[in-house]
């Protein structure tokens, strides 16, 4: 049985860097919004061998994320994900509070916690009892400027932490995993003036979570 990797934000950042780690021993599913993102990470994957479907779908839209579920489904029958990684994250600009923009704050909230509660209800039933579901945390939540992202950021990973807490006896195993700094595009928003030669690679994150999963 083709053993499936479904990566919800796999454009770029950590999602890219997991797809492209995973390759060599899984079929990935690889969602996101950034077409040009998907066709790059669908050649690399090709060039060692692998196997892609691109999802060019954003996850705020329900009936698309349930279109989706389904067609994975019917294309390789009942619990055929063995791994879901989620990686997507709007990262609205940092502002003071009372200067919150309400666009902004909306789509923090559709992207971060809203795609959620929709996604774990249609990909739960993709996932046998043995496969496993990554969040990844980033605790900005509380910090000065943080409104939009850590706010919402921080109602995500609660939310992936009733799920662990409830398939604790019965699987999947919902880990919640907290990457160190990256030199991705995310954290260039937060932090403009910051040496990225301190950083760690998406490259070395990926490989380093996946092996905290044995």
């Amino acid at each position: 049985m083709t053993k499936l990797a479904l990566i919800t934000g796999a454009s770029r950042g950590l999602g890219y860097a997991l797809a492209e780690a995973l390759a060599p021993r899984h079929h990935i599913v690889a969602v996101a919004r950034t077409v040009g993102g998907l066709e790059d990470l669908d050649d690399r994957i090709k060039a060692r061998g692998g196997e892609a479907t691109l999802a060019p779908m954003d996850i705020t839209i329900r009936d698309a994320m349930a279109h989706l579920c389904r067609s994975i489904h019917d294309r390789w029958g009942p619990a055929p994900v063995a791994l879901w990684a989620h990686c997507a994250i709007h990262a609205a600009p940092l502002t003071p509070v009372p200067h919150m923009d309400a666009r902004d704050w909306q789509k923090s909230l559709a992207t971060n916690v809203d795609a959620l509660a929709h996604l774990i209800p249609f990909v739960a039933p993709l996932l046998a009892a043995e496969a496993q579901a990554l969040f990844f945390d980033d605790r900005q939540g509380g910090q000065k400027f943080f409104g939009h992202y850590g706010s919402t950021k921080a109602a995500q990973i609660a939310l992936a932490q009733s799920w662990q807490a409830e398939t604790a006896r019965t699987g999947p195993r919902v880990h919640i995993l907290t990457p160190r700094p990256m030199a991705t595009a995310t954290r260039a928003r937060f932090f403009p003036g910051e040496d990225r030669d301190t950083l760690a690679s998406p490259e070395d994150e990926a490989l380093r979570l996946l092996a905290s999963l044995a």
